[in-house]
């Protein structure tokens, strides 16, 4: 969109689609709905509600405000534009930001009024992180580190607050669960940021790339992969096999273990990649639910 063109309807909402990743919407809306499902075996309101905020004004305010506070930085970042983001033009700052808090309003209103007092702490974190990622002054997303873990939480976050909304049963198999795919988002987020390395510098922006050098972050990344595997190991009949899903990852990341700071816009042929492995290994996980499902009922 041209700086000096009118903002138009059409081309403020296509560029909002775009904020919000439309590609990654299933990677927040399947934890939760799973999780929920898994534990209530019905299919209600709460999940329909629950499942369509996950999808959409989820992602849309945890990108969108992203894609505010970060334009800097995407303005000197040759990937933005698509499945990877918007560059959104300075105009739609303001857009963005309401468009986000408008959207996500209503479902949250209805979710705190169904859930439980422990159901709306963690749905209150999980919207913490996802405005304090990117937004001042916390701006977690340039802390070394705990950039990683944040945006992990922005992942299964929505899990863990299906399973605490439904009133599930926590015991040590389900929290390795949840640590293996926590472990996963950590090793993503790392990977991710490693192809920002040289953008991020330049507008000064710091990131566990940044802080720890590219080859040394695509090899914490890899050892996080290997690590939710091992963790899955621990897990109830049928979750044993979904280590087997951390080695598409590994595969995908060990090209990349050598890359220096230099070459490290290269790693976005992996993260390519990586986006679509996503809904492979969704589709491996869904089988195995199945499969729990029926070895429950």
């Amino acid at each position: 969109m041209s700086t000096t063109e009118p903002l138009r309807a059409s081309a403020v909402l296509r560029t909002l689609f775009v904020s919000s990743r439309p590609v990654s919407w299933i990677n927040t809306a399947y934890p939760f709905a799973a999780a929920y499902v898994m534990t209530t075996r019905e299919i209600d309101v709460i999940l329909i509600v629950g499942t369509i905020f996950f999808l959409v004004p989820y992602n849309l305010a945890m990108y969108g405000i992203n894609d505010v506070f970060d334009y800097e930085s995407d303005l000197r970042n040759p990937r933005k534009g698509g499945a990877h983001g918007a560059v959104l033009d300075r105009r739609l700052h303001r857009i963005t930001l309401w468009a986000a808090g408008l959207s996500c309003l209503p479902f949250v209103v209805f979710l705190v009024i169904a859930g439980s007092p422990s159901s709306r702490f963690v749905l209150a974190a999980s919207l913490f992180f996802v405005v304090f990622y990117s937004a001042p002054p916390l701006r977690l997303k340039e802390r070394p580190f705990l950039d990683s873990v944040t945006s992990s939480i922005h992942f299964f976050s929505p899990a863990v607050y299906g399973l605490v909304l439904a009133g599930a049963a926590w015991t040590w198999q389900l929290v390795a669960v949840v640590l293996a795919f926590a472990l996963w988002g950590v090793a993503s987020h790392a990977f991710g940021a490693v192809q920002d390395v040289v953008a991020d510098r330049e507008a000064g922006i710091s990131s566990i790339a940044t802080a720890r050098g590219a080859r040394w972050t695509v090899r914490f990344a890899l050892a996080c992969y290997a690590a939710a595997g091992i963790v899955m190991l621990a897990t109830v009949w049928p979750g044993p096999l979904a280590a087997v899903l951390a080695l598409p990852y590994l595969a995908t990341v060990w090209p990349f273990r050598s890359i220096t700071d230099e070459t490290a816009d290269a790693a976005t042929r992996g993260w390519d990649r990586f986006l679509w492995l996503n809904q492979l290994t969704g589709f491996g996980v869904t089988l195995l639910l199945i499969w729990y499902w029926f070895l429950t009922a």
